[in-house]
């Protein structure tokens, strides 16, 4: 069992990155908030592409934009850090600028505006995380891992609010929306890139092989497949259940989304820090059943049938958002304390492509569960996740190793060029 002291304010700013990029990051996840829930709107209305056409496009986005995380991966363990978070933003900007060129009709173009915004958005969480890994250790990584996080969620919905009040305004007012993005990715980029943080990469030569990183992290990159469905509970399965199953009206999914982002806002860092006293695996698989447990409390609420189910929908779904944030603590992580330093970037990427997959089929999965009744959806998931802690559970303490306790910063870090 880890030992944990308190963590201040300011020094979870400078483990974050400094004062510079966390306004980076409020910027980024602001724009991103602004315009990623409406892209397809803005595909169908503003160009006047069919909606099947428009979503294929946007899976493409993200399908390519994971195909190119090895290339990132192998950058990142080149030493490259502000500026591959920089490059994720500014590939953005390139996105938001084809899109507004778009002519109604195109759809090439609009996919390739995709493209782009895909590769950004599938870019970020590698060197976000690696950059972390780089200025702080430890637990108090951890905690900066988290309120990065905690940071973003809360950019997204005041973004995602914002377009919302905008929306009144049709098509004029979506495209304004485009162009206020292009300004707020490139803003944050040069932010991100003014901090000028660049690791050294070590010159030991990499093990991939049977006992080497890769081999180790196979369990919990196949589980993280699965845990992450967890992210699109709110909004996909929940909205289902509750407005074709349930016959709720449609305010209980906006309130349970809401919900979900203002508890992970607010108590993502408290409960990472609460966390640190036990092992990061430990969380990890606790993670899993408290998932579990809530999937099985949607089964039970949603037999209750249309005059209790919605409300006991919503209750329940708290107990999915503490899982969700136990979860999002403990994941990255517990992949950061696993990768050699020389293989961080490649760890990273293979974890985010995992979380990428498992962000792609979830929604195809959910609704097909769905269409057996109930019982499939949350005991499927439920079983999965249960299945999936186990996996993390059993795994040998030596193949996931992880470091414990709060460690200030270096020295050397503290007398780095860097500053935030």
């Amino acid at each position: 069992m880890a030992t944990t002291t308190e963590i201040r304010p300011r020094a979870l700013v400078r483990a974050s990155g400094g004062p510079r990029y966390a306004v980076a990051l409020g910027v980024d996840a602001l724009g991103t908030g602004l315009l990623r829930p409406f892209l397809l709107l803005y595909g169908v209305t503003v160009l006047g592409l069919s909606a099947p056409a428009t979503g294929i496009a946007m899976t493409a986005g993200v399908v390519v934009g994971l195909v190119c995380m090895p290339a990132v991966g192998r950058w990142l363990d080149r030493g490259a850090r502000s500026t591959v978070v920089a490059a994720s933003m500014l590939v953005r900007v390139l996105g938001v600028a084809l899109l507004q060129a778009t002519p109604a009709g195109n759809v090439w173009l609009f996919a390739t505006a995709a493209l782009f915004l895909g590769i950004g958005n599938q870019a970020w969480p590698a060197a976000h995380a690696a950059l972390v890994a780089t200025v702080a250790h430890g637990r108090e990584r951890d905690a900066a891992l988290s309120a990065g996080r905690a940071l973003r969620n809360a950019g997204l919905g005041v973004g995602a609010l914002l377009a919302t009040a905008c929306l009144a305004g049709g098509t004029t007012a979506l495209q304004a929306l485009a162009a206020v993005t292009g300004p707020a990715y490139l803003a944050a980029a040069a932010l991100a890139w003014s901090v000028r943080l660049r690791a050294h990469p070590a010159t030991t030569p990499a093990e991939d092989g049977p006992g080497g990183p890769a081999p180790r992290m196979r369990a919990l990159l196949a589980a993280n497949v699965v845990y992450v469905f967890c992210l699109n509970v709110p909004e996909i399965a929940l909205p289902l259940v509750l407005v074709t199953q349930l016959h709720a009206a449609p305010v209980w999914p906006a309130a349970v989304f809401v919900a979900n982002t203002v508890l992970v806002v607010t108590l993502q860092v408290p409960i990472t820090v609460l966390m640190s006293r036990f092992a990061r695996r430990t969380v990890l698989a606790l993670a899993g059943v408290v998932l579990a447990a809530s999937y099985l409390g949607f089964l039970a609420a949603t037999s209750l049938g249309h005059g209790w189910g919605a409300p006991a929908v919503a209750m329940v779904s708290v107990v999915c958002t503490i899982g969700e944030i136990i979860y999002a603590g403990s994941a990255t992580a517990l992949v950061t304390a696993l990768a050699p330093a020389r293989l961080l970037g490649r760890a990273l990427a293979r974890f985010q492509l995992s979380t990428g997959f498992g962000l792609a089929v979830s929604p195809a999965v959910i609704t097909a569960l769905a269409a057996r009744g109930s019982a499939a959806l949350w005991g499927g998931l439920a079983a999965a996740t249960l299945l999936s802690a186990s996996a993390v559970a059993t795994e040998s303490r030596g193949c996931l190793g992880e470091s414990s306790g709060v460690r200030r910063l270096s020295p050397r870090l503290r007398r780095s060029r860097w500053s935030g």
